[in-house]
């Protein structure tokens, strides 16, 4: 049974915000010119939800209301498993540990043992929610992608040091934010980028998370609020 390339993945992206108080800068890459999705475009790293990252043990859970909001319009239960990806692809697409120091109980899966070999376990605590995207119908890859932002100082080690990173993101690089927009981006990324220069100095999570929802009946812009609200709030 061959798999279906336009079934929705769930799927988490990172924002790395560094320097927000003085020189804002945020870390992307680009992907290759082969790549099935967003060819040589500029983006944040980021990737699909594996079937494994639910197991992924971590240091805590992402902090409310994001670990609400996560769960609007959505199949519950997902917040691990959404942590513990964004957590994963920020290492393996720029080598940059998003962790506290620690020993894994048990031994980590095969997409974590480097993560593991540094000496450190995921921790999702410093991740906000602040975007959410549904790819638009007709693209050969769709994603139902979860943005989260985190503050650089939460990040281990030397932020400019890229050598653990795989291939999978060429040109990594400290960008900064008022020059974002130069470097060939996807338009949901330049959507994601005004919502971070508008919340620029609050590192509380936001009051509401953005959700651009593009399904086969329209294109629709709501907004989050945590299901201990209502979604009209």
């Amino acid at each position: 049974m061959t798999e279906d390339k336009t079934a929705i993945r769930n799927a988490a992206t990172v924002i790395v915000l560094r320097d927000r108080g003085t020189a804002p800068r945020i870390l992307m890459g680009q992907r290759g010119a082969r790549a099935a999705f967003m060819p040589n475009k500029f983006v944040f790293p980021g990737g699909a939800v594996d079937p494994a990252d639910g197991q992924v043990p971590l240091l805590g859970d992402i902090p409310q209301p994001c670990h609400a909001r996560l769960e609007d319009d959505a199949e519950p239960g997902l917040q691990h498993a959404l942590a513990a990806a964004a957590i994963r692809e920020l290492w393996e697409e720029t080598g940059l540990i998003l962790g506290q120091p620690g020993q894994w109980p048990g031994t980590p899966g095969q997409d974590w043992l480097r993560f593991a070999a540094e000496g450190f376990v995921p921790d999702p605590r410093a991740l906000r929610f602040v975007f959410r995207a549904l790819t638009p119908p007709g693209r050969p890859r769709r994603f139902d992608a979860r943005f989260f932002l985190v503050d650089a100082a939460h990040v281990q080690g030397d932020l400019d040091d890229f050598t653990h990173a795989t291939d999978e993101l060429a040109h990594l690089q400290w960008i900064p934010l008022d020059r974002a927009r130069a470097f060939d981006l996807p338009f949901i990324t330049e959507v994601v980028l005004a919502e971070i220069a508008a919340r620029l100095h609050e590192d509380a999570p936001p009051p509401s998370v953005p959700f651009f929802k593009n399904n086969d009946e329209a294109s629709l812009f709501k907004r989050l609020y945590g299901h201990e609200q209502p979604d009209h709030a």
